[in-house]
């Protein structure tokens, strides 16, 4: 806690009028807790009185703009105050783009009803009539929670009546969420082809028949499902009640744990009875299945956060986490030039509409100490264009190692990336150093596209090889970590590498990088490339469920992968339901340290499965 020792007296002067004012340097936050806290200009507050078209007017805009804004600036959270929206006649019938967050403010999701629909569907990326290639693969960066879709389709096409259609990949979260009056699929078969999707997460929702369609993995956390159409190659449930039985994996492809062994729900704003804005902050779980709205927690009031906007300074948010205030990221991006220091235990950081912390000058933007209890939430976290030894840590190496296996740091809906919308360069994205910490849904990404400015081709993948420098995807070093969607892609060396003992991973999906030049740029000394999934050579005790590795070697189509999984030959290291698939460039020779038979050109979009290791 020496940290303390640094605040200077004119420092602890500015925190003690933060303090008085709220801790949000914003004199419209320091109003009564009832009141509509000022929340940027980014955020837009619905309530039920409001006329339906207006209400439709605003979020049709906002998709028309963030339809096809991959690699855009622009963030923005839509907040529903408890209530209807919507009628029979006049549904609420919207699509969701990117960088956009829909939630409900209330205390329960059946507190604010939607009647009507709350969409993703496929993007048509060629112009050519011919072959539109319309898909959802990189239907990226967006949220929905805590609130009760009815579905009403009333004047859409008979196509699109059929469900509430929902058509993502990674980085999307969908949490509290119902859905009553008609059917979700997760794939846009409305469209011209491939309509192929690469998603996903569902945790503590309800949800009516669910189409899985193209989607190649999924999964879905203590939730209820009538029913679940078909599996892809890694469709994951842990804790659904109503989940599919997979005693005959590989056929159909699913996985199925009958209670996830640690969960910890996302925090989340909801406004009270009494009109008074709070954040409630669930407590961790162990051994639990189906929802749990009305779960164990603590409700802190919305005053007891700094609420930061794009602007603050790291200096002023980290004086506000000093002086025992939380912090809320309203949507935007932050530049972070020096880290935001995370120190105190039970802290809680809580971004919406995906705010971006982007690195400068090779800073670490966000930093949290060896402490129990802290929560990290809806933030995604950015490269800059100096070389930062890692993205985000979570404590030190050889720190006090103070952790509690009953109130882990947590990190729910936590992205990276790598490139994409600038250049980007990391040694490490996510460090985990701390014992006790729990992972609920991460993509980690070094950009295999984005808008950098390479040219298209083989010469453009070599610039994104020599340039977007990512090494390591995850590094786990703390024991008893556990990972809950863990998704990482491209990195160029280990994507995942994990040291810690009794590791615990439910779903991983991976995909290796595609733009090696050269088999000589991706060696690991003698063998051939490195695994996608590797865990230390010391680990005794690991478990994984579900895991898949990728290759699709566009750069160099005649690059070899000895591994897609790399693990020490011990019995109490074991990997159940696990694949590697050739997406139709390159090789990986085995799935697991030598067993399995090679995912090559013979077997394009054709996993190769190990049902158990060893």
């Amino acid at each position: 806690m020496t940290r303390i020792r640094r605040i200077t007296a004119g420092a602890l002067a500015l925190g003690l009028a933060l303090a008085a004012a709220g801790a949000t340097g914003s004199p419209a936050a320091a109003t009564s807790s009832s009141a509509t806290p000022n929340l940027g200009a980014n955020v837009t507050v619905f309530d039920p009185s409001m006329p339906v078209s207006e209400i439709q007017a605003k979020l049709d805009a906002t998709h028309a703009q963030q339809v096809n804004n991959e690699m855009g600036t622009q963030r923005y959270a839509f907040l529903f105050k408890p209530g209807t929206y919507g009628t029979a006649d006049k549904p609420l019938q919207f699509q969701v783009g990117y960088y956009t967050e829909i939630t409900g403010l209330g205390a329960d999701p059946g507190d604010v009803v939607i009647n009507g629909k709350v969409e993703v569907y496929n993007r048509c990326l060629s112009a050519d009539p011919a072959n539109p290639n319309c898909i959802a693969l990189v239907n990226f960066w967006r949220t929905i929670s805590n609130l009760t879709v009815n579905i009403n389709g009333a004047g859409q096409d008979g196509c699109r009546q059929t469900a509430n259609f929902w058509a993502v990949s990674q980085a999307v979260s969908m949490r509290r969420v119902q859905f009553t009056g008609g059917g979700l699929s997760l794939m846009d078969y409305c469209t011209a082809g491939p309509q192929y999707a690469s998603g996903g997460f569902i945790a503590n929702s309800k949800l009516p028949a669910t189409t899985n369609g193209s989607q190649q993995q999924w999964l879905t956390r203590n939730s209820e499902v009538a029913s679940w159409s078909n599996a892809v190659w890694n469709q994951v449930f842990s804790g659904v009640v109503g989940a599919p039985d997979d005693s005959t994996f590989p056929d159909p492809q699913y996985t199925t744990l009958e209670k996830t062994p640690v969960s910890r729900e996302k925090p989340f704003l909801f406004v009270d009875s009494k009109g008074k804005w709070q954040v409630k902050v669930p407590a961790a779980q162990r051994n639990t299945s189906g929802t749990s709205f009305d779960g164990p927690g603590r409700t802190l009031p919305l005053s007891d956060f700094y609420i930061a906007k794009p602007g603050d300074s790291v200096a002023k948010i980290n004086l506000a986490l000093a002086l025992g205030k939380h912090l809320l990221l309203t949507p935007g991006v932050y530049d972070i030039a020096r880290s935001i220091e995370v120190w105190r235990p039970n802290t809680v950081v809580l971004g919406i509409g995906h705010a971006t912390l982007t690195a400068v000058n090779g800073s670490i933007p966000l930093d949290v100490a060896d402490v129990p209890g802290v929560i990290v939430a809806g933030v995604t976290v950015d490269a800059g264009t100096k070389e930062s030894p890692v993205l985000l840590r979570v404590g030190k190496k050889h720190g006090l190692g103070i952790s509690s296996p009953s109130n882990p740091t947590t990190l729910s809906d936590v992205y990276f990336r790598v490139g994409g919308p600038h250049i980007g360069k990391t040694n490490i994205a996510l460090e985990v150093n701390s014992d006790d910490v729990l992972i609920d849904h991460t993509w980690v990404w070094r950009g295999d596209h984005g808008v950098e400015g390479f040219t298209e081709g083989v010469n453009g993948d070599t610039d994104r090889w020599r340039t977007n420098t990512g090494r390591y995807g995850a590094v786990i070093n703390g024991d008893d970590v556990t990972a809950t969607g863990l998704f990482v892609e491209h990195f160029q060396k280990y994507n995942t590498v994990w040291n810690g003992e009794r590791g615990t991973t439910v779903l991983y999906q991976n995909e290796l990088p595609y733009d090696p030049p050269t088999q000589a740029d991706w060696m690991n000394g003698s063998t051939k490339g490195y695994a996608g999934y590797k865990v230390g050579s010391k680990v005794k005790k690991h478990n994984l469920y579900g895991g898949g590795v990728y290759v699709f070697n566009q750069n160099n189509p005649s690059i070899e992968t000895e591994n897609g999984f790399e693990v020490p030959k011990t019995p109490g290291v074991k990997l159940h339901h696990i694949m590697t698939v050739n997406l139709s460039a390159g090789v990986i020779n085995h799935v697991v340290n030598g067993v399995g038979e090679a995912a090559d050109m013979t077997k394009v979009g054709q996993p190769v499965y190990v049902v158990d290791y060893p």
